[in-house]
């Protein structure tokens, strides 16, 4: 089933080109379960010399894979800005209203906000890496209000390394499932494994600065 998706998908990105994948990583990045694999591993095939050499080739389908996945991100940024301003308009006068029912008091609320604006940036970079969560970080992002700057470069950093992830293995596997999946199985392990040292290495950092910064206000 999922093959024949990943084939449908090749065929629309093939007809609609680089505004394909822009729409479709739109659709991935924000709130829509539409998953990030069926989009840019075809894109990535597209790419590929097995393309031009297979009985699927269209003239003036093929892609630039460095063009894929910069529209890859494009698309990536648009999905997410879309949840970012979601959140900022109705977000948090709902999550108040009805969070009592699922037990998340306003205190704990704040709590949460005041968590995301001190680590916002380490928290959007490696959710953008990690799979069903990269949809929806940008929403606490847009709840508290989280720099833009800053909101852009570190979607963009973690959804690009993805993407580019997703169009090498494309690239190098081809749109048959049975091929692509177990690349797709050790990239993800992986990147949840990156994230997990990262976090770590963050919060060891983090810890000591605060130890040092406690020495120093005790000395004086």
């Amino acid at each position: 089933m999922l093959e024949q998706i990943v084939g449908w998908v090749v065929s629309v990105v093939g007809q609609w080109g680089y505004p394909g994948i822009v729409i479709m990583m739109f659709l991935e990045s924000s709130c829509f379960p539409f998953p990030s694999e069926v989009v840019m591993i075809p894109a990535g095939y597209l790419s590929s010399p097995n393309y031009l050499r297979s009985a699927n080739y269209q003239p003036g389908h093929e892609m630039n894979i460095w063009v894929a996945i910069g529209m890859g991100i494009v698309g990536s940024w648009a999905g997410a800005l879309f949840n970012y301003y979601l959140a900022l308009w109705l977000g948090r006068p709902l999550l108040l209203k009805w969070g009592r029912y699922f037990f998340i008091s306003e205190e704990k609320f704040q709590k949460a906000e005041s968590f995301f604006r001190r680590h916002g940036e380490i928290g959007t970079f490696t959710a953008r890496l990690i799979p069903v969560v990269r949809q929806y970080i940008s929403l606490p992002a847009g709840i508290v209000r989280m720099n833009m700057a800053h909101f852009l470069f570190y979607t963009g950093l973690g959804a690009g390394i993805w993407v580019a992830v997703l169009a090498w293995i494309g690239y190098v596997a081809g749109q048959s499932e049975e091929l692509w999946r177990p690349y797709l199985k050790k990239a993800t392990v992986g990147a949840v494994a990156a994230c997990a040292v990262l976090v770590a290495l963050y919060a060891l950092w983090h810890w000591r600065r605060r130890r040092r910064a406690g020495a120093g206000a005790a000395e004086r």
